[in-house]
């Protein structure tokens, strides 16, 4: 069997060389890429214009003025309300959501390119031309290796041009990988169709070594893709990893002793990114931990980063890194491991604080593994009160992270769920930052084009946090209350700015528990049928809605009494506290209600629970602040229910007088609510289409694998 990869014929038409078909694909991708650099380019460039438009006075600098804003503002709305919109079916009780318009253009724009550079000019009825068929479909796989591996890395060309992040790159890595399958599969099913009629596939497998060298790339390629789905990613996801590198290692070697000498530098080009990854990651890791590298840190040793532990309540351990030696903007993450508590893991934990605390600081959820040794070392030394906690070696890695700075926008809202606060809180504390900085005048003239701009022209800021009980508060607390604190300071100063904080205490999981779901497009529907599930030794045992497995997580036992008085309440009795036997901890919100209702028995302590439970009203009251429970400030609202994300986001996006943006960190049942609120909302509204209304720019961050 021979290669032929000159130039081929049909009648008149002269084809290209095969070595040419992987050139014509990094020219689609190329020009795909370019596009995607220019708007992160116009992006930055935008940013910077705002800031100085209202340094220099500009009422409105958020809002497009001339003929070429107006023009590119409109194409980003119309193209970003396509893009985010996404199908949700309705399955048994729950939604099947569908990937968005936008990701799925992408990948079916990466099907169709690849498909015709395999057939295109090509007589595909013909038997004797199947092997041609065959010879083109394999050399566009081979050509697809070099990209697999470039968007597979944290340090990669493309998302540094285009302004997109290693993990959103990543879920593009695995498409890739799909759609090499499915050209894979083309090219192996056109020799096999055209060998069986003469019973001669038997035969190549036996006495062609490059055949049978081909199928094991195939199936090893097959494996790769398959041990990629989510159940399997997320079910152990270290051993995943390894596993992953270990296959990939066995598919480069199958494919380079099957690919021809001529096409075997796409091979070496892939070998040659994956090195380059590892090495720069290396470095960086090096710079960062190293303590000769950074002055101030070489009394602390070799390694200049130590972290205390500190156990916080359901399960979260506080780590901080006291002057850390890197910097970071907010709403980035590093991957963090300590070699003394978990050996040989290393874990991707989002920044909760700001350069200028001081102080890198993580709140990291006890699930299983690495970071249910955090929280157990931060018990023993917390158990341990005449011994001081004694600072842990650490070792971090990055930061990553990257989405458009949010001082730029008119309004800005931002909703979390659980620990999803660790993203969103830092973001509310920069823009208060950049307030500060705007009353600040020498702050302007400090700016200089290659450093990053001072202030802010946001003049709204709406938070909102969703937890599952009272106790999680602890976690942010003294966050949110210097924030309202700071903010009347600086709006004695600044009478234009307006800042809302509102937390939502629920019992609804959909929107506050993380865990690990076996479909990340399977989201809760909005039930109020109680999922939480006392038991003995003072544990509660969630239940998973997706997959009806056991958290594990334990509650102190004032936490213990409270649900127990519930879970009484509700099951014993078969009475609840909300209407129709319901728990209201559940029951949407509408902020804009005048009336004033009992707080939920779920949400509270034992006490009011039983006098909530025999009311019957139904509408929404912000829960009292009980004793012995954490403090926020007065200013700050607490409701008990579920947030009406859409009717938020609205009145919000009402008050705008120029582009808004909003960001939400959380489960995928608020992530999903966000997003079809935004997309609903940019099309009632009818954005930058004559109504007047602005832009929304929107950010979401899901739990997940």
């Amino acid at each position: 069997m021979s290669h032929n990869h000159g130039g081929m014929s049909m009648g008149s038409m002269a084809l290209p060389a095969l070595p040419e078909f992987p050139k014509f694909y990094y020219a689609v991708v190329g020009s795909a890429v370019a596009i995607a650099t220019l708007v992160n380019i116009y992006n930055h460039l935008l940013y910077r214009q705002r800031l100085s438009a209202a340094r220099a006075g500009t009422l409105s600098p958020a809002k497009p003025r001339s003929w070429f804003p107006l023009w590119s503002a409109t194409l980003f709305a119309v193209t970003r309300e396509a893009s985010n919109f996404s199908v949700r079916i309705p399955l048994k009780g729950r939604f099947l959501r569908l990937p968005t318009v936008g990701c799925t253009s992408l990948v079916l724009a990466n099907v169709v390119v690849l498909l015709v550079l395999c057939f295109y000019g090509l007589n595909l009825t013909d038997q004797f031309s199947k092997e041609s068929v065959g010879f083109r479909c394999g050399v566009v796989t081979l050509g697809q290796l070099p990209l697999i591996f470039l968007l597979s890395g944290r340090n990669n060309v493309i998302g540094f041009l285009t302004g997109i992040s290693y993990e959103r790159l990543n879920w593009l890595h695995r498409w890739t990988a799909r759609c090499m399958l499915l050209t894979a599969t083309v090219h192996m099913g056109y020799f096999f169709s055209a060998w069986a009629p003469y019973d001669y596939i038997g035969v190549q497998l036996k006495q062609n070594k490059l055949v049978w060298r081909g199928l094991a790339a195939w199936c090893t390629l097959m494996w790769i893709n398959f041990s990629s789905a989510t159940p399997i990613r997320g079910w152990n996801y270290e051993l995943f990893v390894v596993q992953h590198v270990a296959s990939f290692a066995l598919f480069i070697g199958f494919v380079y002793v099957h690919a021809p000498p001529e096409l075997q530098g796409y091979v070496w080009a892939a070998v040659a990114l994956f090195f380059f990854d590892r090495v720069f990651r290396a470095l960086r890791v090096l710079y960062t931990n190293i303590s000769l590298f950074h002055p101030s840190h070489k009394r602390d040793g070799l390694l200049a980063c130590k972290a205390e532990f500190m156990p916080l309540p359901h399960d979260t351990t506080r780590i901080t890194i006291r002057k850390p030696p890197i910097s970071w903007r907010p709403g980035q993450h590093v991957f963090l491991s300590c070699q003394g508590i978990a050996p040989l893991q290393n874990h991707p934990f989002t920044i909760a604080s700001i350069p200028e605390d001081g102080k890198m600081e993580f709140l990291v959820k006890a699930q299983s593994g690495g970071t249910r040794r955090f929280f157990k070392h931060a018990q023993k030394w917390q158990d341990l009160a005449d011994t001081p906690s004694r600072p842990k070696t650490v070792t971090i890695e990055g930061p990553y992270g990257c989405h458009r700075p949010l001082r730029q926008f008119d309004s800005v809202i931002l909703l979390a769920g659980s620990t999803g606060a660790t993203f969103t809180v830092p973001l509310l504390r920069d823009v208060i930052q950049g307030w500060r900085e705007n009353s600040d005048p020498s702050a302007a003239s400090n700016t200089s084009f290659l450093s990053s701009p001072k202030g802010a022209v946001t003049r709204h800021v709406r938070f909102v946090w969703v937890v599952k009980s009272r106790g999680q508060l602890e976690m942010f607390s003294e966050q949110l209350s210097s924030v309202y604190a700071d903010f009347r300071v600086i709006r004695e100063q600044m009478r234009g700015i307006k800042l809302e904080v509102t937390v939502y205490v629920t019992c609804d999981e959909s929107f506050t528990e993380e865990h690990k779901s076996l479909l990340n497009t399977m989201t809760a529907p909005k039930s109020t049928a109680a999922q939480n599930k006392v038991v003995e030794h003072g544990t509660v045992e969630p239940r998973n809605r997706s997959t009806g497995e056991k958290d594990g997580s334990k509650i102190t036992k004032n936490e213990v009494e409270e649900v127990s008085t519930t879970s009484r309440s509700s099951d014993e009795t078969g009475d609840a506290c909300g209407p129709d036997a319901t728990c209201c901890c559940r029951t949407p919100i509408n902020e804009a209600s005048a009336s004033n209702p009992a707080s939920c028995c779920c949400c509270t302590p034992a006490d009011a629970a039983t006098s909530s439970s025999r009311s019957s009203t139904s509408s929404a009251q912000p829960l009292q602040q009980p004793r012995k429970q954490t403090l926020v400030h007065p200013s700050i609202q607490i409701f008990s229910g579920r947030p009406q994300t859409k009717d938020i986001i609205r009145r919000s996006l009402e008050q705008a007088i120029g582009e808004s943006a909003v960001v939400a960190c959380g489960p995928q049942g608020l992530v999903s609510d966000v997003k079809q609120g935004v997309v609903e909302l940019s099309d009632e509204r009818a954005v930058h289409k004559g109504t007047g209304a602005q832009g929304v720019y929107l950010h979401t961050e899901s739990f997940g694998y």
